[in-house]
C-alpha cells in the first residue's frame, strides 16, 4: 500500500520538470485565489476573464518580436493589460457605460487581435502554447519570474488589504478618510494583470483566470468570513495544482486543463455538499419543521 502511494504521489516529483511545475503551481496558488476572492466580493468575477484576454495582444506582440522570450512576453502582457484597463475606465467615465460593459468589449477586441498576431507570426503549435500554456515546460527562468511576480502580488496585497476591504464594502468611507478609492481600485487591477501575466506561461492566457476564480467561488460554499474564504481558496488551488499535475503525469493528459478541471470538480462538489448556499444546505433548511429553532 505504501509503495503504491509512493509510486502515485511522490515518485513523479523525482523528475526536475515535475518539481518546477509544482513550485510554479504553488506560487500561483498563493497569489491568484485572494485576487479571485476580492473580484467575487466586488461583483467583478467576469472582469478576471476579460483581463485574461486583455493581456493576449501584448503577449503575442512580445512573441513576434522575441520568440518565446518569457520576460519580453510578460512585459508585453503587463503593458497590454494595463492599457486595456485604462481604456475601459476612460470609456466608462466619458460615456457613462458600466465599466464591465466596456471591459467586455475591449476583451473581445483583444482576443481577436492577439490570436491574429500569433497566427501571423507563428504556427498552430505556437498559438496553442500561448493560449493554453504548458506548466510542464516551465524552466528556471520562468520559475523565477513566476515566483517573483507572485511575491510582489502577495506583499502588495498585504499592504493594501485594509483599504481594499473598505473599498469593497464602503468606498465613501474610504474617501472620507482622505484615501482615493480609484487609486486602490487601480492598484488592484494592476495586481490582477500581473497575476494573469504570471499564469499565462503555465496555464495559458485563456485558462490562467481559472486558478484565480474557481477556488474563490468554491470557497464561498464553505465560509462566510473573508479570512476563511482566502484560506480555503488558497488550499483548494494548491490541491488542484498538485493533483492536476499528478493526473497529467499518470494519465498522459494536458496538465493545464487537468488542473482547471480538478478545480472545477471541487466547485461542483461544493455546490452540492458545501456548508453555505449549497444544495445540501438548502435541503437542510427546508427539512427544519416550522417553529423549530435552527441549529447554528
Amino acid at each position: 500500500m505504501m509503495e503504491l502511494l509512493h509510486e502515485w504521489l511522490v515518485a513523479p516529483f523525482d523528475y526536475g520538470f515535475m518539481r518546477r511545475a509544482a513550485v510554479a503551481g504553488l506560487a500561483l496558488s498563493l497569489a491568484a485565489p485572494p485576487m479571485g476572492v476580492f473580484l467575487m466580493l466586488r461583483g467583478m468575477s467576469l472582469i478576471g476573464d476579460a483581463m485574461a484576454h486583455a493581456i493576449l495582444p501584448g503577449v503575442a506582440l512580445g512573441f513576434l518580436l522575441a520568440g518565446f522570450s518569457l520576460p519580453i512576453m510578460s512585459l508585453g502582457g503587463v503593458l497590454s493589460g494595463l492599457l486595456i484597463a485604462v481604456l475601459a475606465g476612460s470609456v466608462s467615465q466619458m460615456t457613462g457605460h458600466r465599466e464591465d460593459s466596456a471591459m467586455a468589449s475591449f476583451f473581445l477586441i483583444s482576443l481577436a487581435a492577439g490570436v491574429m498576431l500569433v497566427s501571423l507570426g507563428g504556427s498552430s503549435v505556437d498559438l496553442t502554447h500561448v493560449l493554453f500554456g504548458s506548466i510542464l515546460a516551465v524552466n528556471s527562468t520562468a520559475l523565477l519570474l513566476i515566483a517573483s511576480i507572485s511575491s510582489v502580488i502577495v506583499i502588495t496585497l498585504a499592504l493594501i488589504f485594509r483599504a481594499l476591504v473598505v473599498e469593497c464594502l464602503d468606498p465613501l468611507f474610504l474617501r472620507g478618510q482622505g484615501m482615493q478609492g480609484s487609486l486602490v481600485h487601480g492598484v488592484f487591477l494592476g495586481l490582477v494583470v500581473l497575476n494573469l501575466t504570471a499564469g499565462f506561461q503555465t496555464l495559458g492566457t485563456l485558462m490562467a483566470v481559472g486558478l484565480m476564480m474557481l477556488p474563490a467561488t468554491t470557497a464561498r460554499f464553505w465560509s462566510k468570513r473573508l479570512e476563511g474564504l482566502i484560506t480555503i481558496a488558497v488550499l483548494l488551488a494548491a490541491f488542484a495544482s498538485l493533483g492536476g499535475l499528478l493526473l497529467s503525469y499518470h494519465l498522459s493528459v494536458p496538465s493545464g486543463p487537468a488542473i482547471i478541471l480538478l478545480a472545477g470538480v471541487g466547485y461542483v462538489l461544493s455546490a452540492l455538499l458545501g456548508r453555505h448556499h449549497s444544495l445540501r444546505a438548502k435541503l437542510q433548511r427546508h427539512a427544519i419543521p416550522l417553529g423549530a429553532p435552527e441549529s447554528h
